[in-house]
């Protein structure tokens, strides 16, 4: 009698999902057609390599892993359709149809109730084989594997998710976990693709996300995002954070809806930070300065894209800008390159720079595009448009006509001319004096010398002051004839020395070294 229920349960649902196929196929959005093919394809050859028994679903009522659950159901109900055509109605497939994936829930005392609840609606709707684990992920698939024989976990992440660094669609467990296969169906869905879906193909999904919340973690820290709040800015009342069951505050002001929220790139936003310990944060982020150990060395990287530079046609001015602002705020240049206007240099060339993800056309970029040009944009063959998919988050200011890009540790200046990357950098600043877009720290102190001695009479001495003086950046280069007042002039310009560092005691003693080694007067000194 069990069997019966739940092969009748099964048949429900089995009707349903062919309601979701044929919603997908018969939505206009191509991309979410495009996508919806892809990862069944994923999970067609996941079942098609392991045997039944040996796959999972993990499944923690987020919107992600709902929309991944259906998925499954897809795949595994038009799979069997395909074998009912070839062998018949026979009992054996009616047995196969009312068999459920197992799927493993991994329950916390810090899990909003309403996850909770959601999940196990979920499971009884869906006649879900659940395996419900109270330990961590790691700790309860170690547990887990030891009874049942399962080689691969279906996981609802996608790019830009923190654990995503480095996964692809097939990824094995990393050094230290149970050996499994990490299966990722929807890896290269955006925000925007999970709720298209999701409203496409009309399934339930947990209230939460209708109160505001875009990114789910525990009660302790998760909030609404601000970006979907209806008033102009967030109010909570805190004295009763604390005093509600389900661990959701009251608040003072109402939220929209999650599919509402418009930057894909905000999904996390109401997710808290947990606080580091900055002292092994400054060691782990820098080359620490060996004399003056109050603050790391942080470096970058200037990357300036322009085939009209590269063939002379223009100077870099762009790339001379940011270099000297980076500096002014405690940034050393590590690397500057000019680059061509090519996705494939443009990419290669970060991804030796930073880790980073497959660039495609980012489909909140394209909106704001068509906002700004109207018809001229062509959706997903804009170039402009094409950009890190799922980690770009687009910095909006009411004085800059396109938005500075963030992808993770990278950030683009769209701006074409030398003005509007002045002030894209201003703004910049700006925003990093309210967030943490990046570190501005104690600047550079800089100090040239400009002398007429001969390269070949200084060069001992530079050679020993880069010995004495191993903390600091000393350069030597030539004025160029641009320098002098007369650029026709076949003179040679004055030799220039500089001196570079973070600690300006230790600058000012190698200029004094420095005159004590060649000669006293001989040296112009000026501070930049």
């Amino acid at each position: 009698m069990p069997r019966v229920v739940a092969l009748d349960c099964e048949k429900k649902a089995g009707r349903g999902v062919m309601e979701i196929l044929n919603a997908v196929e018969g939505c206009s959005d191509k991309r979410l057609r495009t996508k919806c093919k892809q990862a069944l394809y994923v999970i067609d050859r996941t079942l098609a390599l392991y045997k039944f028994e040996e796959v999972a679903f993990s499944f923690n009522g987020g919107k992600d892993s709902t929309v991944l659950l259906h998925l499954l159901r897809a795949a595994c109900v038009a799979g069997e359709a395909k074998r009912t055509i070839h062998i018949g109605a026979e009992e054996s497939t009616c047995l196969e149809l009312g068999k459920s994936i197992r799927t493993i829930y991994f329950e916390s005392p810090s899990a909003f109730p309403e996850i909770d609840s959601f999940t196990y609606e979920t499971a009884r709707v869906y006649n879900l084989e659940m395996e419900i684990l109270r330990q961590d992920f790691k700790s309860g698939l170690s547990a887990l594997f030891k009874t049942k024989p399962i080689k691969a976990v279906f996981l609802g992440t996608r790019i830009g998710d923190p654990n995503a660094v480095g996964q692809e669609q097939f990824a094995p467990s990393s050094a230290g976990w149970p050996p499994f296969m990490r299966v990722n169906p929807i890896l290269n869905w955006s925000y925007r693709d999970v709720w298209e879906f999701l409203l496409v193909c009309k399934v339930p999904y947990c209230k939460l996300y209708d109160q505001g919340y875009t990114s789910i973690g525990s009660v302790h820290d998760t909030l609404p995002n601000e970006a979907l709040s209806v008033e102009s800015h967030f109010e909570q009342d805190k004295s009763a954070h604390n005093d509600t069951a389900s661990g959701v505050a009251p608040l003072k002001e109402t939220y929209r809806p999650a599919y509402l929220l418009r930057d894909g790139r905000l999904e996390r936003a109401g997710r808290l930070k947990r606080e580091k310990n900055c002292k092994n944060e400054v060691s782990s982020n820098g080359v620490l300065d060996l004399h003056a150990r109050t603050e790391p060395l942080f470096s970058a990287s200037v990357l300036v894209v322009g085939d009209e530079i590269l063939r002379g046609e223009v100077e870099d001015q762009s790339g001379v800008l940011l270099s000297k602002e980076l500096r002014a705020i405690g940034w050393s240049i590590r690397h500057r390159a000019i680059l061509a206007n090519d996705i494939d240099s443009i990419s290669e060339e970060v991804e030796q720079r930073s880790n980073n993800s497959d660039i495609a056309p980012d489909e909140e970029f394209e909106e704001f595009l068509r906002d700004q040009v109207g018809g001229h944009c062509p959706g997903d063959q804009n170039q402009m448009a094409k950009l890190p998919e799922g980690i770009t988050e687009l910095l909006h200011h009411q004085e800059l006509l396109f938005p500075v890009i963030k992808c993770h540790n990278v950030f683009i200046l769209p701006g074409p001319t030398i003005k509007e990357v002045e002030l894209q950098w201003k703004c910049l600043l700006e925003w990093s004096k309210t967030s943490n877009v990046f570190g501005v720290h104690q600047p550079f102190t800089l100090i040239k010398l400009r002398t007429s001695v001969p390269e070949v009479e200084i060069a001992g001495p530079l050679a020993k002051l880069s010995l004495d003086f191993p903390d600091l950046s000393i350069g030597c280069y030539r004025e160029s004839a641009q320098a002098l007042e007369d650029p026709l002039s076949t003179k040679t310009g004055k030799l220039i020395i500089s001196i570079l560092g973070k600690n300006p005691t230790r600058v000012k003693a190698a200029v004094c070294a420095l005159n004590f080694d060649v000669a006293e007067g001989v040296f112009c000194v000026e501070e930049g």
